[in-house]
């Protein structure tokens, strides 16, 4: 064996047995002990505890990312690198990794934290319980801050928002106790730098913009270094992994890239938000040849104008002030060398990902990272080079994305059923395109519904099996139309009731399709089986929803009062509707709210039989209060005018069912299921 790998590996072995003499404490194994403290009501306990979770969460993060990179600059590739270099390197990489990373955090390094545990860090829930403690222990600054914290990733929080304001209200509380304790360093500039340029302070924006971008660049490199910890293999069971060794590492180096690739959206996206920020990063250059022009900096304006033009060749209006800039100083410029080696990366990285992707058989579409100009301001104007006239030019036209539009507003059509009973009507409901309806199904089609939900929802359906995706407080589960008929097929349940659930979904559809006279098809787009259940012993104190205030196909910006359709929201639905199965359960309403995702404009409690069905856009923000005993059951459905977006496991239901009723009227007194007669 090659001595260089020998020693590759005994480094390995060595580092795999090596006991450390620091420990830190897993956060996971400390967040679970300070919900235990917060719910027998040690609130001094959930303090010590829980900040000492998040302290161990940072610890751990900062480690890896230091560890990281400094195993990389230990153990460089070369320019010109043989196989075995190349595994030469990989392996030190390894062994430095596992020493260093050792070294640091001990036994927390051979610790596996669950997704669920990631996810509540990740959405900032520590902060909630947090809070409450803090109030309860009369410490109202801390409170606030850890609330404010909280409420940065969880804006549509209703009662964290009327917490706030209560905070607010409250004698002895300054607007700098409202700190958000886990802001982005180049976001918080970025904002600030905002802030100064709406007041015309160029010098103050201009040098925050700078601090801004120097954050953004620290940022991306942390993000990296994060990437290359382990990924899931989607598709592959590695038990019985039969791939060669170059399609192993390239399926690994593909996912580690992509996550890579990926940071440019992380580093624009800011808390609690689905999207990114648009055209954020060139931005910071718009701003700044602004702000440099206003300051009669030509030179750093000129620099700033040709690095925006790096992300938008050719961009009309910034070319026209490069022309005057170039005019003025009679010379022309470069653009900044980190801004140019960041697109060189970036663009290498997408020629990687196309190979990678095409070799491992993985779809992958390149994200919309800043191909618009939206954000910059038609309000700020420069003079042109063009001509040498001092006409006044926009930097551009302001292209923010757009406001979900709505469907016309009709509704009042036929119920298509005399038993069916119409509740309310938008205006009933305080709102547009509303309406609620009793008596659709009947108590023995519930109570069948129900057990059918017993039998086929499972834990996390359609959020990647996230047993509580919504709130830590409650169960969740799930099944679509498909699985149940599935389950029916296989004689794991009635197929009866497997019907029943495709049956009642179409009468639902056929409902709003005459309720709101549309006069065209409506196609399902999503059917959902879906059960919440409250989880014994984390009722108490609980102030969260079941789901948060949302709109169905647009994002929903509390501080904007709008909301965008922009992706990943799903713009293509247009209807939405939930058919109640049972009211047996305490809390669960369904609220509709206003675009400030906290003011409630109508409840409904739910019941068998009832249904709220409501067109999906930014009209009609809604959620559900939290579920704080028993189970609660209902379908969800969401529809679309565009047959494209069509549900697709509907239409493998549909074939199934045409299928069975073909064998059925083939062979008189077939009995599909003998379950049927159970």
């Amino acid at each position: 064996m090659n001595a260089n790998l020998l020693v590759a590996f005994s480094a390995v072995l060595l580092a795999s047995v090596r006991r450390s003499s620091s420990s830190l404490e897993p956060y996971d194994l400390l967040y679970d002990e300070a919900v235990r403290a917060f719910y027998s009501g040690d609130y001094d306990g959930v303090v010590r505890i829980m900040e000492e979770a998040l302290s161990s969460h940072t610890v751990l993060l900062r480690s890896r990312v230091r560890c990281r990179l400094r195993c990389q600059d230990q153990h460089p590739f070369s320019d010109s690198v043989s196989e075995l270099g190349f595994f030469d390197v990989v392996l030190r990489r390894a062994a430095c990794m596992d020493s260093c990373i050792e070294e640091d955090i001990g036994v927390q390094s051979l610790h596996k934290v669950s997704e669920d545990v990631a996810q509540d860090f990740h959405r900032r829930i520590p902060y909630n319980y947090l809070q409450m403690a803090y109030l309860k222990l009369k410490q109202p600054e801390k409170a606030a801050a850890a609330a404010h914290t909280y409420f940065q990733a969880n804006p549509e929080h209703v009662e964290m928002s009327h917490n706030l304001e209560q905070y607010k209200d409250q004698q002895g509380l300054q607007e700098d106790h409202f700190v958000d304790r886990e802001a982005r360093p180049h976001q918080r500039f970025f904002s600030e730098a905002m802030n100064l340029y709406e007041r015309g302070d160029y010098v103050g924006a201009s040098r925050l913009f700078e601090e801004a971008l120097v954050e953004y660049y620290k940022a991306d490199v942390a993000c990296r270094a994060l990437c290359q910890g382990p990924h899931q293999f989607e598709d592959h069971d590695h038990l019985h992994y039969r791939y060669s060794l170059y399609e192993v590492i390239s399926d690994h180096f593909t996912q580690v890239l992509h996550c890579e690739h990926e940071c440019v959206r992380d580093l624009a996206t800011r808390p609690g938000r689905l999207s990114p920020m648009e055209n954020y990063l060139p931005l910071h250059y718009d701003y700044l040849q602004f702000a440099y022009f206003k300051m009669e900096r030509m030179a750093e304006a000129l620099q700033c104008a040709l690095t925006y033009l790096l992300f938008h060749e050719g961009d009309e209006f910034m070319t026209e002030n490069v022309d005057y800039y170039t005019e003025v100083l009679s010379h022309g410029g470069a653009p900044r060398e980190e801004a140019a080696r960041y697109l060189r990366r970036h663009k290498r990285e997408l020629e990687l990902l196309l190979i990678g992707s095409q070799t491992m058989g993985v779809n992958f579409t390149e994200g919309n990272y800043w191909s618009s100009s939206g954000g910059r301001d038609d309000s700020t104007r420069i003079p042109s080079g063009t001509d040498g006239e001092m006409e006044y030019v926009p930097i551009a036209e302001k292209k923010n994305v757009s406001v979900a539009a709505s469907p016309p507003h009709q509704e009042g059509g036929p119920l298509l059923r005399d038993d069916v009973q119409l509740v309310y009507n938008s205006a009933g409901l305080n709102g547009t395109r509303r309406v609620l309806l009793d008596h659709v199904i009947t108590e023995e089609q519930c109570a069948d519904l129900r057990e059918l939900a017993r039998a086929v929802t499972q834990a996390g359906d359609g959020y990647n099996g996230r047993a509580s995706p919504h709130t830590p407080n409650e169960k969740f589960e799930g099944a679509n139309v498909l699985s149940a008929l599935q389950y029916g097929h296989e004689g794991r349940v009635t197929m009866k009731s497997a019907r029943l659930f495709y049956d009642a979904s179409e009468q639902v559809r056929r409902l709003v399709e005459s309720y709101f006279m549309i006069n065209t098809t409506l196609y399902f787009t999503y059917t959902h089986l879906v059960c919440r259940t409250a989880i014994t012993g984390k009722q108490e104190h609980r102030n969260d929803l079941s789901h948060p205030i949302h709109a169905d196909n647009c994002q929903l910006d509390p501080e904007a009062n709008e909301c965008w359709k922009v992706n990943p929201t799903l713009i293509h639905r247009d209807y939405s509707a939930l058919l109640y199965l049972n009211g047996d359960f305490e809390g669960g309403e369904f609220i509709f709210a206003q675009m400030d995702a906290k003011t409630v404009t109508a409840t409904v409690k739910p019941k068998c039989g009832r249904m709220v069905a409501f067109s999906s856009g930014g009209e009609n923000p809604h959620g559900v209060k939290g579920v704080t005993d028993g189970r609660r059951c209902a379908v969800a459905l969401w529809f679309t005018l565009d047959r494209r977006f069509r549900e697709k496991d509907r239409l493998k239901a549909d074939e199934i069912l045409q299928s069975l009723d073909t064998q059925s009227m083939l062979t008189p007194g077939l009995d599909i299921n003998p379950k049927n007669e159970l």
